[in-house]
Formats: C-alpha cells, sequence, structure tokens
C-alpha cells in the first residue's frame, strides 16, 4: 500500500512550493524519520520527513513547483530488502561499533558534521571532494545540499539540447535560470512597496568612537559574562528603540485611511543568505539587554545559514535595520519594507578628517540612510529621529545605563 507525502501548509500567505533538493533516491527503502525532501518558498524552506518505513517513490522532480497538498513522494510500505541497515535502535542493540559508511561517500578522515555525513551518504555525495565551511574547515549541511544541487542540475543537463552549446561557436554565451520562489517574492515586494508609499531618505553621519572604545574596554568581561560578544547591530537597535519612543511618528504604519501607531519595539535586522535577502525580527527590544540582542543576533545567523528561519520569525516587525557596511557599501538609500514607515542603513566605518573643537582630527565615521514613508512621516520629524539615533550611538554608555 502506497502512502502519499504532500506539500504541508507552511503559511497563511502561501500557495506554492518548490522541490528543492531530494535527500533520498527513488525507490531507496526509508524509515519513519528519515529526511526525505527540502522544500522551499518564498519565505522559507521546510525539510519533509517520512512517518513510516517503506520503498520511496519519487512523484516530483527538483525545480517543480507545486500547491499546497500536491503529492510530492509516495512511499510503499513493505519489509526492509536484505542487506538494508537496522534503524538507529536496533543498530545500537546488535552491534556495538557502527557499520562504516562507503569509503567513496564517507571518508573517516572528512571533518563533517552528522546530519552532513547522512545527507551526503544518501545523495551519493563524496565528501573529500567538497570544502567545508563550518568552523575548522567542517563540512556542514549547507555544503552537502549545494553540492547535491550542483550534481542533480549536471545530470540533468544535456548538452545536445542546451541551447548554449549548440549555438555556433561565434554566439554570445549565455546562461537561464529559472527564478526562485523567494526571489520571485523580493522583487515584488521591492516593485509594491516603491509604488505604494512615497519614500524619501535622509542623511547623517555618526563618530563611531565612543562605540568602538566602550566595546574595547568591556568586551573580554561581557564575552566572559554572557558567552557572546557585544556587537555593533546591538547599539543600533537600542539607538533606533530610543528614537521610535521620541518621535513616534516612524513607529506607525498607513492601513488603509487609518494610521496605525505601534506601542511596541520588535526591531528587524536584515540578513543576507545565498537565497536572498530575509529580516527577522527581534521582540521586544526595549526590554531586552545588550547581551541578549546580541544572543538573539547569532540564533537567527545561524538558523538563516542553516536554512531554519521560520515564517514566525520574519512576521511583525515595526522597523528594519540593514547594514550594507558589511559589504563595503559607503552609502545607500535603503527600501522600506511594507508596511514599515522606516528603515536605517547602516554603511562602512571610514576614517576622515572632522572638525572637532576647531581642530581638525581623524575620526572613523560612518553614513546614517534613513528611508522613510513622507505620506505618514515629516521632514522635520525624519530629520529629528535621525539625529536621536546618531546622538544615542555618540553616547553609547547612556545607551547601556537604559
Amino acid at each position: 500500500m502506497a502512502h502519499e507525502i504532500k506539500i504541508p501548509s507552511v503559511g497563511e500567505s502561501i500557495t506554492s512550493a518548490t522541490l528543492g533538493t531530494w535527500h533520498k533516491a527513488e525507490g531507496e527503502y526509508v524509515r519513519a524519520g528519515d529526511i526525505l525532501l527540502t522544500i522551499e518558498t518564498d519565505k522559507i524552506s521546510t525539510e519533509l520527513e517520512s512517518d513510516r518505513d517503506g520503498f520511496l517513490h519519487h512523484l516530483a522532480a527538483v525545480g517543480d513547483e507545486l500547491a499546497i497538498g500536491a503529492p510530492v513522494a509516495a512511499i510503499e510500505e513493505g519489509e526492509a530488502p536484505a542487506g538494508t541497515a537496522p534503524a538507529p535502535e536496533a543498530a545500537a542493540k546488535t552491534s556495538p561499533e557502527p557499520a562504516p559508511a562507503p569509503a567513496s561517500v564517507q571518508s573517516v578522515d572528512v571533518k563533517a558534521t552528522p546530519v552532513a555525513r547522512k545527507i551526503a551518504q544518501g545523495s551519493g555525495i563524496d565528501l573529500s571532494s567538497l570544502s567545508g565551511t563550518g568552523a575548522g574547515g567542517k563540512i556542514t549541511k549547507s555544503d552537502v545540499l549545494d553540492a547535491a544541487t550542483d550534481h542533480s542540475a549536471a545530470k540533468q543537463k544535456s548538452p545536445a539540447a542546451d541551447p548554449v552549446v549548440a549555438s555556433a561557436s561565434s554566439a554570445k554565451k549565455t546562461t537561464r535560470k529559472k527564478m526562485s520562489p523567494l526571489r520571485r517574492k523580493i522583487a515584488t515586494h521591492l516593485v509594491n512597496a516603491q509604488h505604494e508609499a512615497a519614500i524619501l531618505t535622509t542623511f547623517n553621519e555618526v563618530d563611531m568612537t565612543g562605540i568602538m572604545d566602550l566595546r574595547k574596554k568591556v568586551q573580554d568581561d561581557f564575552v566572559a559574562r554572557h558567552s557572546v560578544k557585544l556587537g555593533f547591530m546591538s547599539f543600533f537597535i537600542k539607538a533606533v528603540v530610543d528614537a521610535l519612543q521620541a518621535v513616534p511618528a516612524v513607529n506607525a504604519r498607513i492601513e488603509g485611511d487609518e494610521i496605525i501607531e505601534n506601542h511596541f519595539y520588535d526591531i528587524g535586522v536584515a540578513v543576507g543568505t545565498e537565497k536572498g535577502l530575509m529580516v527577522p525580527v527581534i521582540r521586544d527590544c526595549e526590554q531586552k539587554s545588550f547581551a541578549a540582542i546580541e544572543k538573539d543576533i547569532v540564533e537567527y545567523a545561524n538558523k538563516a545559514r542553516d536554512g531554519k528561519i521560520s515564517l514566525a520569525d520574519l512576521q511583525g516587525g515595526v522597523f528594519t535595520i540593514t547594514n550594507g557596511g558589511i559589504y563595503g557599501s559607503l552609502l545607500s538609500t535603503p527600501i522600506l519594507n511594507p508596511p514599515q514607515s522606516g528603515i536605517l542603513g547602516m554603511h562602512s566605518i571610514q576614517q576622515r578628517p572632522v572638525a572637532l573643537n576647531g581642530q581638525v582630527v581623524i575620526r572613523p565615521m560612518m553614513y546614517l540612510a534613513l528611508s522613510y514613508d513622507h505620506r505618514l512621516v515629516d521632514g522635520k520629524e525624519a530629520v529629528t529621529f535621525l539625529v536621536r539615533v546618531k546622538e544615542g550611538l555618540e553616547n553609547p554608555e547612556r545607551l547601556m545605563l537604559g
């Protein structure tokens, strides 16, 4: 008897998902709890597990877009074929030593996480051919999934059918690939933001000397007490919360012909991933300590890297901070994240000459950019908000003392 595995509902507004990766081969015997495949939506990635033992049959190919509720796989129940490895519980009882994986797939000399080894074994990926991006060069789950995707694409590609190969040698070569659901969602979101809001940007600059000196002074003690580094982002989040409290118009949104003013401070932090931009939200920032904020940032960074960001992580923010400086951006005009009315852009820190008390001195300076919805926020309020952020950042002790 075959049991269908269907695309689950992963969010109220999500109607379809794309098959990203198969972790088990067609016809392979799988056990309950095995990860079968990964689906990707315009917001998150989700792994689907088997709920029973049996033989797996693929009902869709990598890259197919399937409606929520559509069957993606089927499991034909039956006895495990002779020679199939027993379930982990049985293996633990019958053998003190785990059976080694084939040398061609998992070399014992290769540093890799257990999950990475399991996926590599199911996909036929040779771990020794991969370069790890984890700590100490360890191969992670993401490394194996990327390799599996490349391997699948290479197998499916036919030189005879490839217009690039078939074209005349003098023709310019191009690569055509389908836009991912996440990229389509980002494109639509940004275009809608430009069409629906009256976006204006105001600029200022901040002297980062105070923050840099304070971090250097307290960093060792901070790490010893909280097991996490004191970064720049927690200062910016606290400065934004202070400015939102001082200028409530920026902490509001337009809904129809009404203005909805928020009285909470959930701040989105834009994170660039291999799949596109995501904005996880740090909740109740006015109540959290610097250490709690830094731990949230680290947790979200790890979840984004491993493709574990959930829909709930991305919803409900009142304001967004984006840091183009980590990529070398000197100045930019960030686009609003609707329905929010403001977004703060951070940029590169550069040593620049500035006038201070009648003297020209060299200081670590950063340009700040505040984009805002001019339908709701007046120029005076926007400038006041950005100046308040600047004052908070240049007096970091005040932020830390609340």
